[in-house]
C-alpha cells in the first residue's frame, strides 16, 4: 500500500474486508496541516484497529469508553491550552506544539446514542475538535443491534423481520439537525464512496478554530449483506437516490455539493442488502413507498434551506 496512504493509519489492522472506516479515517487524517490527537470510542474501528499489542495508529491516540470520547477529548484540548499557557517543555518536542487538531471518531451508536450527551456538551462549551461519525446504521460490533441511526424497515438482530414486523419502525435519528441545533461553523454530511467530496470536507472541518463535526456513510459489508467487493458501488448509490445526499452547513448556511443528474429510485439502493431484502415482498410495498416518501421529503427540505441564506 502506499506509504503516503497509510501515514496516520497503517494496513495490517483487522477491519472487514470491504469496510469503508479506513478509507474515511486516511482520507480525512491525510488532510490534517498540522499534528492530530485522537479519540476513539469503543467500536467497531477501536476493536480492529488496537488488537493488543499491536495498533494501527501513527498518531497520538486515546481509547474512550462507548459514551466519553467527545468528554475525553474535551480535556485533552483543554489541557493542551492550559500547557501551552505554562509553556511546559515536553521530552518529544522542544516545546509543545501551539497548533494540534483535536479529532474523535465514533460509531453512530456511540454518536448518536449512547455518546450524544457528551458530543452536545463538548458543542455546546465550544472546544476546538473535530468530531467524525462513521455511520454504519447498527451496533455491528455486537452483532448488528439497532441504533437510533438504523433506517427505517432494515431488519437488525433486535427489530427483526417477520410476520408481525417489516424491521425497524421507527425513522433514522437526524442528527445532523442536533448537531447543527448547537450553532456551530462547520458540519457535514459525506460519503465513503465520494472522496474527493469528503477530502473538501475535511479540509474545510479542520481548519475550522472551534468545534466542526462530519457524519459519514460507511457501508457494513458483514451486517447489510452484500459482497465485499461492492462497498463502493452500494455507497454511491445511496447518494445516487437521494437516501444519502452530501451536503454542508456553514454559518448556518446550506449547500447541496452533488445531486444526481438522473435520480434512480431508492429501491435499487435497498435491494442490494440482505437487510433489506424483505421489503420486496408484495405485503410490504407499503413500506417500500413510504422510505421513498421518506427520502424525496428529506432532500426537499434540505433544497429549500439552500435557497436561504441563513448566517448566526
Amino acid at each position: 500500500m502506499n506509504k503516503e496512504l497509510t501515514k496516520n493509519f497503517a494496513s495490517g489492522h483487522s477491519a472487514c474486508a470491504g469496510c469503508g472506516f479506513p478509507a474515511i479515517v486516511r482520507t480525512i487524517l491525510g488532510e490534517a496541516a498540522v499534528p492530530v490527537v485522537i479519540s476513539n470510542a469503543t467500536g467497531c474501528l477501536e476493536v480492529t484497529s488496537t488488537l493488543y499489542p499491536y495498533s494501527a495508529w501513527k498518531v497520538s491516540y486515546i481509547h474512550s469508553a462507548f459514551a466519553n470520547a467527545a468528554a475525553t477529548i474535551s480535556g485533552v484540548e483543554r489541557a493542551h491550552k492550559a500547557l501551552l499557557k505554562k509553556n511546559v517543555k515536553t521530552q518529544n518536542f522542544a516545546s509543545l506544539p501551539k497548533k494540534i487538531k483535536f479529532v474523535v471518531f465514533g460509531g453512530d451508536g456511540g454518536t448518536y446514542d449512547i455518546g450524544l450527551q457528551a458530543l452536545s456538551g463538548a458543542l455546546e462549551r465550544g472546544h476546538n475538535f473535530l468530531y467524525v461519525c462513521y455511520d454504519n446504521g447498527g451496533y455491528m460490533n455486537t452483532g448488528n443491534q439497532r441504533s437510533s441511526a438504523t433506517p427505517f424497515g432494515a431488519a437488525t438482530e433486535t427489530t427483526p423481520a417477520g410476520k408481525e414486523s417489516f424491521g425497524k419502525m421507527e425513522a433514522r435519528k437526524n442528527l445532523m439537525e442536533i448537531v447543527n441545533a448547537h450553532k456551530i461553523s462547520y458540519l457535514a454530511q459525506a460519503n465513503v464512496a465520494y472522496i474527493a467530496d469528503l477530502k473538501m470536507k475535511a479540509r474545510k472541518a479542520l481548519a475550522v478554530d472551534g468545534p466542526s463535526f462530519l457524519t459519514v456513510f460507511s457501508p457494513c459489508t458483514n451486517n447489510w449483506k452484500f459482497p465485499t467487493s461492492q462497498y463502493v458501488a452500494v455507497a454511491k448509490l445511496a447518494t445516487e437516490t437521494n437516501f444519502w445526499p452530501l451536503y454542508e452547513i456553514e454559518n448556518g448556511e446550506y449547500t447541496i455539493n452533488w445531486e444526481p443528474k438522473s435520480l434512480k429510485p431508492v429501491a435499487e439502493f435497498l435491494k442490494t442488502q440482505g437487510r433489506f431484502k424483505h421489503l420486496f415482498s408484495e405485503k410490504n410495498k407499503p413500506v417500500l413507498e413510504k422510505i421513498q416518501k421518506m427520502a424525496n421529503e428529506e432532500f426537499a427540505r434540505i433544497a429549500r434551506l439552500c435557497e436561504q441564506k441563513r448566517f448566526f
